[in-house]
């Protein structure tokens, strides 16, 4: 009797244990250590150092959109059309505005549970819900089209192309919708295995084919009209003793640049394939579950454990890696200008320099989580918060001032004034980076101590003159 309850006991805990990685994903072994060891192995968030910051940045706006997410494998972040900005929190809300200055073009209260999205089309905007459903809205006016159910939670965002709207759901499957009616049209379902990160890898449709990667490892190309299987390729082979061990969750968004695609695959590798063929090109042994971006050269992804990755694009070497900021829950990498921007779980943005991935700037915008990656567009980077809070940011390098005001002081002479310095450009801002309001500081202090100097100079010289004078009081012996 005493077995047979201590088996119940062992049945019951090993079923809260699916439970608690099923609904987390970041850092699934360290929960599953906490929970069976009975005490918090967590990995401390690394310490924010010191650094001369060598960038100004510049909020230009900000807007309250309402209840964000605090669900790190929600897929809710904002998404760019033309100069239009769209966005969706938690309660239903969805909304666009004006990308230049944060104004609401129109709102719409779904009183839906969004839990994936906005995704954009040519004239939709969808969304996804945690009961199964996908609500696509009117781009222009904000005005519900069609609503339709889907087999499951969906935590991507649903996308539009050649009217065919593709949409993700958790248990494995990928829908095709009519872009006109909301009638489906395909299911392409792949199943899921019994146990998994929670979250979904958000399908990307490009030349024609839906590129999505799965919970086993693997990624699909399906053709977008048809759904039928253009090629699939297993990326990684599950290791480990253990069902957790053996993960190898795709949950990331795959990056299609020109005839190659991009993916990172939990507890496993990240990968460059061939469109065409699924031919592998290169491959890393970085575990990784974020999202990627890249420029011309390189691409950037943040680890598992939080350290942030420069990979030649073509080979797959790396070319620098940052580790002053692990485990601090990093989002993935936006590529922005000569910076790599990543925000983390209290509330920081991080801007690196793109060249060595040293950190150049540093920014919050309030205390609450930010678990989505930053998205930028016309010299803009966008950042939304698990409060709802979405800020617009651009910003100006300073390396070239202070070296010219460092040249400026060792050439000056004595009473000579330093000419103020031309602004690079006219860009407006609302608000400093406290590298500005430091060097006033400095500056203000070294004049302070200049006149103090200037003022015993005078007095010497005085008190010199004085010893030649004939009504000095003072003798000289």
């Amino acid at each position: 009797m005493i077995w047979k309850k201590f088996n119940l006991f062992l049945l019951f805990r090993v079923l809260i244990l699916y439970s608690i990685v099923i609904s987390t994903g970041c850092g699934v072994r360290q929960t599953v250590s906490e929970y069976i060891g009975g005490v918090d192995n967590t990995t401390p968030p690394t310490p924010l150092i010191n650094f001369i910051e060598t960038a100004d940045l510049n909020k230009i706006w900000s807007q309250d959109i309402g209840k964000g997410t605090d669900d790190s494998f929600a897929k809710i972040k904002p998404v760019i059309s033309g100069n239009q900005i769209f966005i969706a929190d938690t309660r239903g809300n969805v909304a666009a505005l004006t990308m230049e200055a944060g104004k609401f073009i129109w709102r719409s209260d779904s009183r839906l549970p969004i839990t994936g999205g906005p995704g954009v089309g040519t004239s939709l905007v969808m969304v996804g819900t945690s009961e199964g459903e996908i609500l696509a809205l009117s781009k222009e006016t904000g005005n519900e089209v069609w609503r339709t159910k889907v087999s499951s939670e969906v935590l991507s965002s649903p996308g539009e192309a050649d009217g065919v709207v593709i949409a993700r759901t958790i248990d494995g499957k990928i829908f095709a919708i009519d872009a006109n009616t909301g009638e489906h049209l395909w299911v392409y379902d792949r199943g899921v295995p019994a146990l998994s990160l929670r979250g979904t890898s958000t399908p990307v449709i490009a030349n024609g084919l839906v590129i999505t990667g799965s919970d086993e490892g693997r990624l699909a190309v399906i053709e977008l009209k048809t759904g039928k299987l253009v090629w699939e390729k297993k990326l990684a082979l599950p290791r480990g003793k253990n069902e957790l061990e053996r993960m190898v969750d795709i949950d990331a968004q795959p990056l299609v640049i020109d005839e190659t695609i991009y993916v990172t695959t939990f507890q496993a590798n990240i990968s460059a394939l061939s469109l065409e063929t699924g031919r592998i090109i290169w491959q890393r042994d970085i575990s990784s579950h974020s999202e990627l971006s890249a420029d011309e050269k390189n691409l950037f992804v943040t680890d598992e454990d939080d350290n942030i990755w420069a990979l030649n694009r073509y080979t797959g070497s790396s070319v620098w890696k940052q580790e002053k900021l692990a485990h601090r829950k990093i989002t993935g990498p936006a590529n922005f200008d000569n910076k790599i921007i990543v925000c983390d779980a209290e509330g920081y943005i991080h801007w690196l320099d793109k060249t060595t991935g040293d950190l150049t700037a540093r920014t919050r915008p309030g205390d609450e989580p930010i678990l989505s990656q930053p998205i930028n567009s016309n010299e803009m980077v966008f950042v939304y918060s698990s409060s709802g809070l979405l800020s617009a940011y651009t910003f100006q390098d300073n390396e070239k001032k202070y070296l010219q005001r460092e040249l400026s002081d060792q050439n000056k002479t004595p009473g000579s004034k330093e000419p103020a310095a031309k602004p690079k450009d006219s860009r407006n801002a609302y608000e400093r980076s406290r590298r500005v309001r430091i060097d006033k500081e400095e500056s203000m202090e070294k004049y302070e101590n200049q006149e103090n100097d200037n003022e015993e100079e005078k007095s010497l010289f005085g008190r010199f003159l004085n010893i030649f004078s004939d009504d000095s009081e003072e003798e000289v012996e």
